[in-house]
This record gives structure tokens, C-alpha cells and sequence, in this order.
């Protein structure tokens, strides 16, 4: 398997059989640019996970990619023209060119108790190859290989990333959701990482590179 990073959430994964990107939105660079996909996954309807004004085209590029959302994300891609191929709730199980790719967790992490959050699913690639949670800590069954670990935002402290990536217990973490921090502020979280989680895997990856983990 192979993973580039576009920033933020936005990830592509290549695995022996799929070209999977997920969560193409606003604080990310260079997905418009990614073509030969077999699948555009998005977690849920924020706009750092879902660009609506980016989007239209990547879609246009692929136009053989599967377009998989979360239930909520479906109406604001129906306002952007876009009917998603499939809409993944916690449990279901999908095939992408040979690739599975199974939903979980269900809700946004909390931001605020008076703030309704929306859907999320995580998705789980080829029985735990590669977990992208979303804006989620949900903790899957499978064992997973290499996470996409969150680092910083409005629904997270420093103390979660750490539980999370115990909880997890992944052979490889790599950091996802970083926008937010400044370069301080990543080796920042880098360095509690490395002082509460010492046998983490943490590797940062390449902005838009292929790389083999």
C-alpha cells in the first residue's frame, strides 16, 4: 500500500487494486489535480473534508471513480449537481475495484453541547490496511495497520490524540487533520506523541507523494 497526503484530511491511498481518495476539502492542495481514482470518499459535510467548490471538477477528472459519502453529505452534494455513488452508514461493507471499504463510528466528534453535530463514518480499507476516522476518535474492531491520526482541532485535545493512538494501537500512525497547527504547534503535538505513546510508529508524510508504508 501506498498514501500521499494533501494536507489536512485529504489522503490518497493506493492499494494493490483501488486509487481511493478521501475527504477533498478546502485546507488541502493538489487533489484536483489526482485523476485514474477508483473511488472519492467523504467522511462528513464540513467543508475541510468536502470542498464544494473543488470537488465538481475532481469528480468530472474520475469519471469512473465511486462518489461514497456519509448520509448527511448527500444533500450537499445533490446541491453541487453530484449523486453519490453510495451512501455508507456504520455496518456497510462496499468493493472499490477489488479494494473493501467499510464505514464506521456514525457521528461527529463534539465541538460544543449546543452545536448539533452531523454524521461521520470512518472508513475502514481492506479489513484494517488503512483507517481514516474522520472527525471521530471511534476505535474499530479490526486491527488496523497504518492510521490516519488526527493532531489538532476544535473537537480535540492532546490527551484524546494520545488515547486514541493507544486505543488504536496501529503499526503505523500518520498525522491527518494538522491545518490548524502552526509549525510550533505540530512538533508540539509531535513531541507529547513521542513522550506518551514511545512505541508509536509516527511517520509524516510527503505532501502529494506516493509513499510506501
Amino acid at each position: 500500500m501506498r498514501i500521499a497526503h494533501f494536507g489536512h484530511s485529504c489522503v490518497l491511498v493506493s492499494t494493490d487494486s483501488a486509487r481511493l481518495l478521501f475527504d477533498p476539502g478546502t485546507y488541502s492542495d493538489g487533489f484536483e489535480a489526482v485523476t485514474d481514482l477508483d473511488a472519492i470518499l467523504i467522511t462528513h459535510q464540513h467543508p475541510d473534508h468536502l470542498d464544494g467548490a473543488r470537488l465538481p471538477a475532481l469528480v468530472k477528472a474520475n469519471p469512473d471513480a465511486a462518489l461514497v459519502s456519509d448520509e448527511d453529505s448527500a444533500a450537499a452534494l445533490e446541491k453541487l449537481g453530484l449523486t453519490p455513488t453510495s451512501v455508507a452508514r456504520p455496518g456497510d461493507t462496499l468493493s472499490v475495484g477489488g479494494t473493501s471499504v467499510t464505514a464506521v463510528g456514525g457521528r461527529h466528534a463534539t465541538i460544543h453541547e449546543d452545536l448539533p453535530m452531523p454524521a461521520n463514518v470512518g472508513y475502514v480499507i481492506d479489513d484494517g490496511a488503512f483507517y481514516h476516522p474522520g472527525d471521530s476518535l471511534f476505535v474499530p474492531d479490526q486491527r488496523i495497520d497504518v492510521l490516519g491520526l488526527p493532531m489538532s482541532a476544535p473537537w480535540l485535545k492532546t490527551g484524546e490524540v494520545i488515547d486514541f493512538l493507544r486505543a488504536v494501537g496501529p503499526r503505523v500512525a500518520v498525522p491527518i487533520h494538522e491545518a490548524l497547527l502552526s509549525e510550533l504547534g505540530f512538533r508540539g503535538q509531535r513531541g507529547w506523541i513521542a513522550n506518551l505513546a514511545p512505541d508509536a510508529d509516527f511517520r509524516q508524510l510527503p505532501r502529494t507523494e506516493l509513499t510506501a508504508i
